[in-house]
């Protein structure tokens, strides 16, 4: 298919749209789901248990970053938001909203990082839509997911189920995607890349371990910080961090203090956060550390007892002293996904 370029007729309905989809799409995510290109995917029954259903909408800048593409982040994004309820992906739509003038080499990559996404994963792309805007109306591209799982009997994830004394653990370093996204953008060089990753393996793992999990997150939009105050939110409980614990890399470091910004607000794609009972903690770490996604797991703070008046996020720093994080607004945290 020579295609070179995204035109308006692409996404009329016509000739183009079929060589588009026939030519682009089904060679790439082919599965026997998606292959009838009818009205709905009818899919088989569900495995015995719960049903979980996502949906996200993805709008990355740039839409090819270091480590990741549109397509790779977004199939990753939607599955990762069922793992953390604790429900194991099987099925995901993937629609497209192009821009007149894309380059075929960059709906390239995005076709295929979402075909390596789902077969990291295991799951087909079993729906999606193509739709194309004039030039000036959108970003390059933009996509739009729904995806389903399906929560195995006796995993119960809730964040009401947090308590005092609880251990909070992070699977892996913070901040490299939203610090990937922000070097690009600002033209640095260096070796950061995003950790945008299907985290269902690893999670996976840390369910089947027999650990008291009170309830997992995974720290995108706001990063760290704001996943804290949702489940203080939730629970009226303090979320009590260690700057010391916290796993940064160097470079996050120097990109953050660089921009002004702060790595417990910046997005990651491939963690996710635990709340873990105080007993378990110790084996929820060795748990994490024993797979390759977990080797950088730390338990990162603890869940208090809030007072009247108390912060419900408190980061006690390198010296010994404690300083609240307060929930920031929209326009201090940068666009990454």
């Amino acid at each position: 298919m020579n295609l070179k370029r995204i035109l308006l007729a692409h996404g009329g309905g016509g000739r183009l749209t079929r060589d588009l989809i026939k030519g682009k799409f089904l060679p790439a995510l082919h599965n026997r789901y998606l292959e009838p290109l009818s009205d709905s995917a009818v899919l088989p029954e569900l495995p015995r248990g719960r049903l979980a259903f996502t949906t996200d909408a993805f709008v990355v800048d740039p839409i090819v970053f270091p480590g990741g593409d549109l397509g790779y982040l977004s199939v990753c994004g939607t599955l990762n938001d069922l793992a953390v309820a604790g429900a194991r992906p099987l099925w995901i739509s993937w629609a497209l909203i192009l821009e007149e003038g894309l380059d075929e080499e960059v709906l390239d990559i995005v076709v295929k990082g979402a075909r390596k996404a789902a077969l990291e994963s295991n799951v087909d792309i079993v729906a999606g839509d193509t739709k194309v805007v004039p030039k000036g109306k959108g970003d390059k591209a933009f996509a739009v997911t729904s995806g389903v799982g399906v929560i195995a009997p006796g995993v119960e994830l809730f964040d009401q189920a947090v308590v005092e004394g609880d251990a909070i653990l992070v699977s892996g370093p913070i901040g490299d995607h939203g610090a990937a996204i922000m070097a690009v953008r600002q033209g640095l060089t260096g070796d950061m890349r995003s950790d945008v990753a299907p985290v269902w393996p690893l999670v996976n793992v840390l369910l089947e371990a027999g650990l008291e999990i009170r309830v997992l997150h995974d720290p995108t939009r706001g990063g760290v910080a704001t996943v804290c105050h949702e489940v203080a939110e939730k629970t009226g409980l303090s979320m009590i961090l260690e700057e010391k614990e916290l796993p940064v890399r160097s470079s996050v470091r120097a990109i953050s203090d660089l921009l002004g910004l702060d790595p417990l607000y910046m997005a990651c794609e491939g963690r996710f956060l635990a709340w873990v009972a105080e007993k378990h903690a110790q084996k929820a770490i060795d748990v994490l550390r024993s797979h390759p996604m977990g080797r950088d797991g730390a338990i990162i703070g603890w869940v208090s007892r809030r007072p009247p008046g108390g912060s419900p996020v408190i980061l006690r720093t390198r010296f010994g002293t404690e300083r609240p994080l307060d929930l920031l607004t929209g326009l201090e945290l940068p666009r990454i996904c």
